[in-house]
């Protein structure tokens, strides 16, 4: 898609009120064209595996994801800066020229992080062939490939991270089963341990290196 043609010559005050909408669309643009989906979600799935409830609060959660999601896009995010917000801010660009310029390392970063079997689908899904080159891909099969891809690697992580976890709470169940304290609840007595495991192995460190390697 290309967002000049898209977007033709305004006049200034048409591109300022573009800029805004643009602008009030960025929450949606984090997290429909960014890591943050993939984050929060493995952040989330790593909370419930460890049982602990609302700790860390949502809050907390949300800003590790926003705070990760800087780290890994931070080359885009520079590109993005010096080709499109600058000019744009010293007026040597319009903003039509100023998205088209700020989408074009959005869309590598999107293509890296892309199954090529997600995009096929949602071309063979809007009866389009598929593109010759990553240059032809457009912005609406891209960006729902995309958000298939990041759904399915934060599951398989996600899965992946429940299972040591899983592991525990099977054999606290069963050892209190063969004491025959029934009435008490396998989930307080697994969590200390779980816990402790999560502190002995550095947890905290591992997940967020392994959800940065994730990308790359």
């Amino acid at each position: 898609m290309n967002w000049e043609n898209a977007l033709p010559d305004l006049e200034p005050s048409l591109q300022i009120v573009v800029l805004m909408v643009l602008l009030s669309m960025l929450p949606l643009m984090i997290v429909t064209m960014t890591p943050f989906l993939r984050i929060s979600i493995i952040l989330g799935l790593l909370r419930t595996s460890l049982g602990t409830q609302q700790i860390p609060p949502n809050m907390v959660v949300i800003g590790m994801a926003i705070i990760l999601t800087s780290y890994i896009m931070g080359p885009t995010l520079n590109e993005i800066n010096e080709k499109a917000l600058i000019p744009l801010s010293n007026q040597r660009i319009t903003v039509p020229q100023a998205v088209g310029e700020a989408y074009k390392p959005l869309r590598r970063f999107m293509l890296k992080q892309t199954e090529t079997k997600d995009l096929a689908f949602f071309y063979r899904l809007s009866n389009t062939p598929n593109p010759k080159s990553p240059d032809e891909v457009e912005f609406r099969p891209l960006i729902s490939a995309f958000l298939l891809s990041e759904l399915r690697t934060s599951f398989q992580i996600g899965f992946l991270i429940f299972i040591p976890f899983l592991v525990i709470d099977l054999i606290i169940a069963n050892i209190l089963l063969a004491l025959g304290m029934i009435m008490l609840s396998p989930t307080i007595v697994s969590l200390p341990f779980k816990l402790l495991i999560f502190v002995a192995v550095d947890g905290w460190s591992l997940i967020i290196k392994g959800l940065v390697q994730s990308f790359n």
